[in-house]
């Protein structure tokens, strides 16, 4: 019976931390998704290499939240409360927006679009549900007086 108190134990311990980990990012959902204004996004951005650009195949899950004048971007797995990435309202463009095709309808969740944006002189793509879109637009067209309007 003693042989076992070590490997149970390791066992416990194995446990409660998976179990306090999986709970941490619950509540830091819970936290960061408490305000109006924040929807689950995901994130993929364009990657400078050479003479040419293309954007990174690999989606990154995450929760966005409209601020009043910036758009700020979480990491779904991860526990820092700031964000990963801010967008300025005034610098952030929408190129248009589309169902996703071919290999991205696999990494993407149904039902979602796909918004192409150019923010500076990088392009951003950021997947959501149709409504979130249709939020994200009206956002970006509402700009403060003094603003322009960068909706294509």
């Amino acid at each position: 019976m003693e042989d076992l108190v070590v490997p149970l134990t390791a066992l416990a311990t194995a446990v409660a931390v998976l179990v306090l980990g999986f709970g941490s990012l619950v509540a830091r959902r819970l936290v960061l998704s408490r305000d109006v204004g924040t929807f689950d996004c995901s994130m993929r951005r364009e990657v400078r290499g050479g003479a040419r650009a293309h954007l990174a195949g690999s989606w990154m899950l995450g929760l966005a939240r409209y601020e009043r004048d910036r758009l700020d971007w979480f990491r779904f797995f991860a526990w820092s409360l700031r964000p990963a990435r801010s967008l300025e309202r005034g610098r952030l463009v929408i190129l248009g927006h589309h169902a996703p095709s071919g290999a991205e309808a696999g990494t993407v969740l149904p039902g979602w679009v796909v918004v192409r944006c150019a923010y500076g002189t990088v392009t951003v793509e950021l997947a959501m549900s149709e409504g979130a879109y249709n939020g994200l637009a009206a956002w970006v067209e509402s700009a403060p007086p003094g603003q322009g309007i960068n909706v294509a």
